[in-house]
């Protein structure tokens, strides 16, 4: 099976957020950031396998700051490491004041998905590709929390 290289895969959605995700707070609620953060992880995941692919898991959920109604945000997701028939996503989450042009850094997830074939079995996922030293940096790590969650299942 022939790798594909990161760019190949990676993804970028915009969402402006509206009153409607609001919570009693008044601030974005965080299950509507997880829910974009789970959509856009699957996009990156299906763009690179070109077929179905699933959520396994969500290691880790990190929401750093918060998004307010009216904030354009930006969903960035890519593939950090593939397996046999899983990948870990990456995702980074900026939120964006539309009239000041202030861009901050709101969330990050890193999220496995498997791949599955028509029946929902487990399929092969092609090779991914790391070019740059970013790539090969987000490879690395990504094999160190690919070890933790083994060992974490014994």
């Amino acid at each position: 099976m022939q790798g594909k290289n990161v760019s190949q895969s990676s993804i970028v959605m915009t969402h402006c957020m509206m009153p409607h995700d609001a919570n009693p707070a008044g601030n974005v609620h965080g299950g509507v950031v997880m829910k974009y953060i789970d959509d856009a992880a699957a996009m990156a995941a299906i763009r690179h396998v070109r077929g179905l692919a699933v959520t396994a898991s969500i290691d880790t959920l990190s929401l750093h700051r918060p998004v307010f109604v009216g904030e354009l945000v930006f969903f960035r997701a890519s593939v950090n490491l593939t397996g046999r028939s899983s990948m870990e996503v990456g995702v980074r989450v900026d939120a964006e004041n539309i009239f000041t042009g202030e861009l901050r850094h709101v969330a990050s997830a890193y999220l496995t998905f498997v791949a599955v074939d028509d029946k929902g079995k487990p399929r092969q996922v092609p090779p991914l590709i790391a070019e740059t030293g970013d790539e090969k940096r987000r490879v690395l790590e990504a094999g160190k929390r690919r070890e933790k969650r083994l060992s974490d299942k014994t």
